[in-house]
């Protein structure tokens, strides 16, 4: 029995090729990703690929018997391993955001404030950007603290946006 299913399991991953798109059921959440099970194969869909917005814990994203779809990353016939995507289905939240807010100027909400760094603003419900420090200086402040406070309403401008390193450059606008 144990050798059927570990031919139905190498059977699976000589099928599979990064890119395919395939369906399968959570089989378990661990703090590391999630198991899914395709046919009697689990593979793993790790933490960072599950989606594009912030969470918790994994299962604030997807529940254990539930089905998903999912992009196959890679597969390793050798280990019996295959890695899986949620999130590579969906388009980047980020992407938009740039294509439509970049140069604009928007309003925001304050919700860190780092002395040696700047300023953290929310500009969308997923993402935050930075107000660096000098431009703080700019108006006579030695600590951000004295000009902006938690939950403070801004206007930024848009200055930056890196999709690779998922950040955002923010200027402080009157």
């Amino acid at each position: 029995m144990a050798e059927t299913a570990d031919r139905g399991r190498r059977t699976i991953l000589e099928t599979l090729e990064p890119g395919q798109v395939c369906k399968g059921v959570v089989s378990s959440i661990e703090k590391f990703g999630v198991l899914v099970d395709i046919g009697g194969l689990d593979g793993l869909v790790n933490v960072t690929e599950l989606a594009w917005t912030h969470f918790e814990a994994a299962s604030d994203i997807v529940e254990v018997g539930q089905q998903v779809t999912i992009l196959v990353l890679g597969v390793d016939i050798e280990r019996e391993q295959a890695s899986f995507s949620l999130k590579a289905l969906h388009p980047d939240p980020l992407e938009e955001f740039a294509r439509v807010q970049f140069g604009r100027v928007i309003p925001g909400r304050v919700e860190n404030v780092f002395f040696s760094v700047g300023v953290f603003v929310e500009v969308h419900e997923n993402f935050k950007g930075l107000v660096p420090m000098h431009e703080l200086a700019e108006r006579n402040a030695d600590q951000p603290e004295n000009v902006l406070l938690y939950g403070d309403e801004v206007m930024v401008e848009v200055t930056g946006i890196n999709l690779y390193r998922r950040r955002i450059l923010l200027s402080l606008r009157s």
